[in-house]
Parts: structure tokens; sequence; C-alpha cells
């Protein structure tokens, strides 16, 4: 797949890190040039343009997408990848809590996207991928809050999509399971018992693993693609089946 991406510019927030990081190196690979916005742009991967970037404030994010249009000339393809978790039922979190988490996962995809449009309105080959969760389909214990922001990714996809199609911008999301992240890692550090913690987490999957950044990665690379140019509006599941499957318990 080398040179498929060959002349777009890709924007990817959260690019310093995680899934974010392989994102950035997979365009990279497939010849996109590709710009990292992140709060810590400087542990961006080599070939990559690190750009700071707060999502949460609107100055940040125009600076941003600004730098990377002086830098790089355009923008083609844009990955609304940045996100935090959160824990707890519906009683668990403070009103603080669902502004930070909200004001991050759901009106930073729309701060980027906003401040981007006007050059991927310009561009032949547009397109938008956002992340979203597979705890935005599927309820999971403990995780209110976050899965709310993520449904609510679902839901912006759809009718951004809707929007932007009759512009020549295509808009989808990926809807990842249980991924090996260094917030999966952080996550497990906080546990009582980290290693039973990962072992339910694993045996939660019905393809009985973690899902890799790089599976993510790829999924996004393909809606990015102009190879995807009929699909639009969908929200593909990289799982491991959580979202569909119902498999008996393995003994």
């Amino acid at each position: 797949m080398s040179g498929e991406l060959n002349g777009l510019v890709a924007v990817v927030t959260g690019g310093a890190s995680g899934i974010g990081a392989a994102v950035a190196r997979v365009l990279r690979d497939r010849d996109a040039k590709v710009a990292a916005l992140d709060l810590n742009a400087s542990d961006v991967e080599d070939g990559v343009l690190g750009v700071k970037c707060d999502v949460t404030d609107d100055a940040s994010v125009r600076a941003a997408i600004d730098t990377v249009v002086r830098e790089l000339g355009q923008i083609d393809l844009l990955i609304n990848n940045a996100g935090i978790g959160a824990q707890g039922t519906v009683a668990d979190n403070e009103d603080d809590e669902w502004r930070r988490v909200l004001d991050v996962n759901v009106q930073g995809i729309v701060r980027v996207t906003r401040a981007a449009l006007p050059y991927l309105r310009q561009s032949a080959s547009a397109a938008i991928v956002n992340t979203g969760s597979t705890a935005a389909t599927v309820g999971i214990p403990q995780r209110v809050l976050y899965s709310t922001s993520k449904g609510a990714v679902v839901s912006m996809t759809r009718a951004m999509a809707a929007d932007h199609l009759p512009e020549g911008i295509r808009v989808n999301c990926v809807n990842p399971g249980t991924a090996d992240t260094p917030w999966f890692a952080r996550m497990l550090a906080n546990k009582e018992d980290p290693v039973a913690e990962r072992a339910a987490l694993i045996a939660r999957q019905p393809h009985g693993r973690l899902v890799t950044p790089e599976e993510i990665a790829l999924a996004v690379a393909y809606l990015a693609s102009p190879s995807s140019g009929s699909t639009t509006g969908t929200c593909l599941a990289v799982d491991g089946g959580m979202q569909d499957l119902q498999l008996r318990p393995r003994v």
C-alpha cells in the first residue's frame, strides 16, 4: 500500500502516542504528509510534523491548523483521535469531570473539524475519520461518562457525513475494542490487582486478546483512503467481535 496517499496531507489529533501515533505511522508509511497535533508535540515519530495543540482551546486549535497549512500546504485527511478515558457509574463523577471529558472527546472534534473544514473543502480526496469506541454500542460496566462521550462521537459522525457529503467530504469512524495502549497501562496500574484485571479484560474480548493500535490504524487508513470513496457515515468496529458476537465461555 506504499504510495497510496502520496500527495495528501493528514492531520492526526492525539498523534504522539497510542492509537494516534500508530495512525500517524501508517499514514506516513503510505506516503502521506502527516501532522500530529498533540499536547506533547515533541514526542512524534520521525517523518511526522509535531504541532502543539490543546483541543479544548479554540485559539490553540486554529493556530495549530494554520501551522499545518503553512508548513505542509493543505489538509486532505483529518483524523479526530484525541480523547481521554473515564470510569464509574452515573453517580461517581462530578459535573466538572463530565465537562472535562466531553470537552475533549466531543467538543474537541467540533473545534478541530470546524477549523479544518475550509481546507478540506478544497481537497479532491477529503476524508474525516473519528475515533469512537465499542463502549458507544455495548453496555460496559463502570463506563457511563466515557460511553456517553463516544456515543456522541458515533452520532456526530453520521450527522457530519450527511452534512458534508455534498461538499465531497466523507466522514466515518472506527470503534476500537479494548486496546493495548499507554492509557490502558495507566488504568491497570491503578487497579488493586493489575494482573487479574488485565486477564479479565482480555477474556472479555471474543477473539481472546487485546486489540493492537496497529490494527486500529490500518482501519483508519482504509477509511481515510480514496480507495474507500463509496464509504461514508460508517462506524467500523475493530474490537475482536465484542460488539456483535456472543460466544460460549472458553473452557
